[in-house]
């Protein structure tokens, strides 16, 4: 492990926690806790003389896990000779594993930020159990960071614990908050030192505490790099030993030795750890390119692999991504061999294989495949001309033809899949957006394809794609049929889809599946199994449907409207709009809007789940998170000074009165009894059984009802970012450039849904004024921690899409900023929002829901429509 490690220095395995190891969070999310015993067993094998036991993930049943993973290492002797660490943030948690464990247990852990209360209120009931406590150097006021702040709050619990609980001071173990140290941020450079010197005071004052701390934080920097990472951690704890560290949250079998590291590495990684010097980061970052894999220093990367035979060059680049060579290392492979396309079906399309099982096996992610794509095309585009000479044709795995189906806009998740599918050689047709159906049957005719994609975003794109399954059968084509997108799912498809079409209809949840879902298709030994076990789930997900329908309590109309949200009107007075009217913005600064990107769901786009800037930490996919991060902040360092991306908006703010579910919008100069109506905005009800009499609402109980007499008013709002990007998106496209044509559009999404943001937050404190003194951060903001609301035609609290027009009327949005709606209500361009503004202090978002046919029929005759067209539009939710 180290130099001189103190006998008495213990390592507590880390592994066998769900936040913390993608692989045992993997099994018990899959209950398989006997290979996850195997994880703790390993541990144990690997040195580890305590185990930390998390499963605080949102998707368990975290009690029971816990529970049910301590009793059955209490029947394992090999794993159970050593103590368990408890460690969870809910009690309820650590509790269910106090009950289990045999022998004295550890708990990680407790700490003062909620105050002395609930702290002493926690430690009396460790103490009942017999359980010794990490305490975590953390209070009102926050983590300490310097040592002082370390010590003065160790103090103050120690003396807590001890003078008023009587605790044993054996049993407590403090956690002083070991930090990242090398990021770039020069308060950081101290936070080694700062941990290493409170030790020494700690235990120089706290008689009999323990010192410990999670060790992998002090590497955060240079995540990637195990090398350089397992250097800073025994260099770490080798100081920290020697100061009196007795623990440490480590991987036991991932500790190097202290004499083994490079002279040259451990002296710049103790620079670092012991803040000798000013410029200690930037000599490790320069120093660390040389220690990879095993840690055996190299030679400059570049340097390296120009130097391999060029079939390994060709590999090379494709799986990094590098395309600053490829036109070179093409051109000498095609001279390298007879013809042109034996380099596609050789070395490219073998290094696209590494890339595809890579991918498979979860060692590359979703970024770094892209950017493979844009090697392996850009490649493949200068081999072209040559190819066409000799008029060759190359074969593929199959042939795939996706599009997004009519009256839809949206295929960033579509052009994924395409990107993710060809990686795998299968030749992908993509037809585009707002594709008819028709096109789609005769261009899978005419280009013999295997499979048949289709992909929607709203709502109405779910019949459309029934209808294509209902033609595919009436024009007798037997092409197997994938559905994805972000409303689709495999209860709709199994019950909707599959029943009007005879051949394979198979739901596609992501793009990380459909390379499996498309081999099983095409294979004929895999076929039918895979065809068959589908027949199952779909059989299981049609009862289950059905039976969640059968047992879904509803009430009738009437009981929903008298449980309606009540406001006292009598005691409330309506804020009036500043500025009433109507208002444009016109090329809106992208400098602006940046600061106000909710960046958390651009990295579920990459399919990098992790909130942010979290993420940009996490052990797993943090390396390419903040790669990810760092190319979308270029991008929008070019918009900002290229101007590329427009953004635009156009919201007014118009006196409403509410009668019953239908919402009356007036003249902006009238109020009084006389006023004229503009537009009557219609809204649905909540019809479903609530728990504890809780209201049934609908979003006109927000405004006043006209019976009152009081003036309320309502907003409402329509924000673009995408003018250019569709332009850009396809440049990118015609250079083979797929990571950055998916880029531009997930920025623009984010610029839109930013734009939005800001546009609310002015219009509460300018323009509405309501909320004139709102100063809240970012994060709050993505929050919704704000008075009002902005609910979207669509979505769930207002989920009828054909509303969208009377906001287009009313805004005359088409007209003064150039957006517009799609026959299926889709809004152009693509990365858009729009909505309604409620100012009530007690409006809130909900779900509609399922609805029964008497309001569908109210609803419907309130808009004048047939029974068909109410089919099409309510159909979701009835």
């Amino acid at each position: 492990m180290t130099k001189k490690l103190v006998s008495r220095f213990i390592n507590v395995g880390e592994r066998t926690n769900v936040t913390g190891s993608a692989m045992f969070k993997r099994l018990i999310l899959d209950g398989d806790y006997e290979t996850a015993l195997d994880v703790a067993r390993q541990q144990v094998e690997s040195g580890a003389q305590v185990i930390d036991i998390n499963m605080d993930e949102a998707m368990l049943d975290s009690v029971a896990a816990m529970r049910k993973f301590c009793n059955l290492i209490a029947s394992e002797p090999d794993i159970s000779r050593v103590p368990i660490m408890l460690d969870s943030s809910k009690w309820e948690v650590i509790e269910a594993g106090l009950k289990c464990v045999q022998g004295k247990a550890i708990v990680n852990s407790i700490s003062m930020k909620e105050g002395e209360a609930p702290f002493l209120e926690y430690a009396k009931k460790l103490k009942r159990y017999g359980a010794a406590v990490v305490v975590m150097a953390f209070d009102e006021d926050g983590q300490a960071e310097t040592r002082e702040e370390k010590f003065r709050i160790c103090k103050r619990a120690y003396e807590l614990l001890v003078g008023e609980l009587d605790f044993p001071p054996q049993d407590i173990i403090f956690d002083p908050n070991i930090f990242a140290v090398a990021t770039g941020i020069e308060e950081h450079n101290n936070y080694a030192v700062a941990f290493i010197d409170a030790i020494k005071d700690i235990k120089k004052y706290l008689p009999h505490a323990k010192i410990s701390g999670g060790l992998s934080n002090v590497s955060f920097s240079f995540r990637g790099n195990n090398p350089v990472r397992e250097a800073m951690h025994s260099v770490f704890l080798y100081y920290a030993v020697q100061a009196g560290m007795d623990m440490a949250i480590v991987n036991a079998g991932q500790l190097g030795v202290y004499d083994d590291i490079p002279l040259e590495l451990r002296d710049a990684v103790e620079d670092v750890i012991l803040n000798r010097r000013d410029d200690a980061t930037e000599r490790l970052l320069d120093l660390a390119p040389k220690y990879r894999g095993d840690g055996i220093a190299v030679e400059a990367e570049t340097q390296e692999w120009r130097g391999w035979e060029v079939t390994k060059r060709l590999e090379y680049a494709l799986i990094k991504g590098i395309t600053q060579f490829i036109e070179e290392d093409t051109e000498q492979a095609r001279l390298h061999f007879d013809r042109p396309l034996q380099v596609i079906e050789g070395p490219l399309m073998d290094g696209m294989n590494v890339v595809g099982d890579l991918f498979g096996e979860g060692k590359m992610f979703l970024p770094q495949v892209v950017k493979s794509a844009r090697v392996m095309k850009q490649a493949v585009a200068y081999l072209n001309p040559y190819i066409e000479e000799e008029k060759e044709e190359g074969s593929t795995n199959g042939k795939i033809l996706m599009a997004t189906v009519k009256g839809d806009v949206h295929d960033i998740g579509k052009n994924i899949v395409g990107v993710v599918l060809q990686c795998n050689n299968y030749e992908v047709i993509d037809l585009g957006v707002m594709v008819p159906c028709q096109k789609i049957i005769d261009t899978a005719i005419a280009e013999k394809v295997d499979i048949i994609g289709l992909s929607g975003l709203i709502t109405p794109s779910l019949d459309e794609m029934v209808h294509v399954a209902k033609e595919l059968t009436r024009q007798g084509l037997d092409l197997p049929l994938l559905i994805g997108g972000a409303t689709t799912s495999k209860a709709h498809t199994a019950v909707k889809i599959n029943e009007h079409y005879e051949h394979p209809v198979v739901y596609v949840p992501n793009a990380s599946r459909s390379v499996s879902v498309v081999s099983n298709l095409l294979s004929k030994d895999l076929r039918v199994p895979f065809l068959q076990q589908l027949e199952k789930d779909y059989e299981r997900v049609v009862i289950q449907h059905h039976r969640k329908r059968s047992s879904t309590q509803y009430i009738s109309f009437e009981q929903a409207r008298a449980n309606k949200f009540k406001v006292d009107w009598d005691a409330y007075q309506p804020p009036k709009p500043k500025k009433l009217g109507i208002h444009e913005w016109h090329d809106i600064s992208i400098k602006t809007l940046r600061e106000y990107i909710d960046w958390t769901p651009y990295f579920l786009t990459w399919q990098l789940s992790g909130k942010y800037p979290s993420i940009l930490k996490h052990e797993v996919v943090g390396e390419q998170a903040q790669k990810v991060f760092d190319d979308a902040n270029e991008m929008l360092d070019r918009f900002e000074k290229t101007g590329e991306l427009k953004a635009k908006a156009v919201f007014g703010l118009f006196p409403a009165n509410s009668i019953d579910e239908s919402i009356e919008v007036y003249s902006n100069d009238e109020s009084g009894k006389d006023k004229q109506t503009q537009l009557v905005l219609h809204q649905l009800r909540q019809q479903l059984k609530t728990r504890n009499s809780s209201p049934n609402y609908c979003l006109s109980d927000f405004v006043a009802p006209k019976e009152t007499g009081l003036d309320d008013y309502i907003g409402a709002f329509a924000v673009t970012a995408g003018f250019g990007a569709d332009e850009l998106a396809e440049q990118f496209l015609a250079e083979h450039d797929d990571y950055n044509n998916i880029m531009v559009k997930t920025i623009a999404d984010r610029l839109a849904e930013a734009l939005a943001e800001y546009l609310h937050q002015q219009v509460r404190k300018e323009y509405w004024g309501y909320a004139a003194d709102e100063t809240l951060p970012n994060d709050d903001l993505i929050r919704e921690k704000y008075q009002g609301i902005r609910p979207a035609p669509g979505y769930p609290a207002c989920p009828e899409h054909t509303e969208k027009s009377k906001l287009w009327q009313l805004l005359d949005v088409e007209k003064r900023i150039g957006m517009n709606l799609t026959e299926s209500y889709a809004m152009w361009p693509g990365a858009s929002v729009s909505g309604w503004y409620f100012s009530h202090p007690d409006s809130k978002y909900f779900a509609v829901s399922k609805i029964d046919k008497e309001q569908a029929q109210r609803y419907a005759d309130l808009k004048g429509w047939d029974e068909r067209t109410a089919e099409l539009w309510l159909g979701p939710n009835l």
